[in-house]
């Protein structure tokens, strides 16, 4: 079995809203152990994502939210790894703006709990950057995967509609900033950073 790891890769695409397109480089991050794996996010490329699966079972596709950079490939890589995919229900309007025949199978709640390889990874609703935005927890790693709530040097983005500036950065204090400050900050775009390093920032 082997203990449980994080794998990562980047994989360059696009980002689409509000009549904008962007071009951006995501984070695909797989945690799991040599049996058993899930998808944080699916950005861009079916094929990247399955290369750092690397012939794992895929335990379910796991939405930070459902930005098109991040949820695109999911109803294609559900169908190649026969994993639901688990999202916010409150980011169904953004979920609709990019799928129009298909849903989502698991709804996410706060405080939820998803098991894998012997680890739990816990369920943080942040809304701000997307309403349904969630961060993922991991206590035996020590880490966040914070999707696009929470980057090396501040807050994400919400500038866009279905975004809240007041919000994200409520949501970060009162939720992310209360797990310990040595905690490894692995984001949607980008380098890790530390809820330390971040506490300074925001403060």
């Amino acid at each position: 079995m082997g203990s449980v790891r994080i794998d990562h890769a980047v994989v360059s695409g696009t980002f689409s809203l509000d009549g904008e397109t962007h071009e951006v480089d995501n984070n695909i991050w797989v945690i799991g152990d040599d049996e058993e794996c899930l998808v944080i996010d699916a950005p861009h490329d079916v094929d990247a994502i399955m290369d750092v699966v690397a012939g794992r079972q895929v335990k379910a596709i796991v939405l930070t939210h459902a930005h098109d950079d991040h949820s695109r490939m999911a109803p294609a890589l559900r169908e190649r790894v026969t994993a639901p995919i688990m999202l916010h229900p409150d980011d169904k309007p953004l979920w609709e703006l990019t799928h129009t025949d298909t849903l989502w199978d698991v709804d996410l709640s706060d405080g939820q709990s998803i098991k894998i390889g012997g680890a739990a990874v816990k369920v943080l609703h942040t809304p701000g950057h997307a309403p349904g935005a969630v961060c993922l927890y991991v206590h035996d790693l020590d880490c966040v995967f914070t999707g696009d709530t929470l980057f090396q040097g501040g807050p994400g983005a919400t500038g866009r509609s279905y975004s809240d500036a007041d919000v994200i950065v409520d949501s970060i204090r009162s939720t992310l900033f209360r797990l310990p400050a040595e905690t490894v900050v692995h984001t949607g775009h980008g380098d890790d950073t530390t809820i330390a390093a971040e506490m300074k920032t925001i403060g």
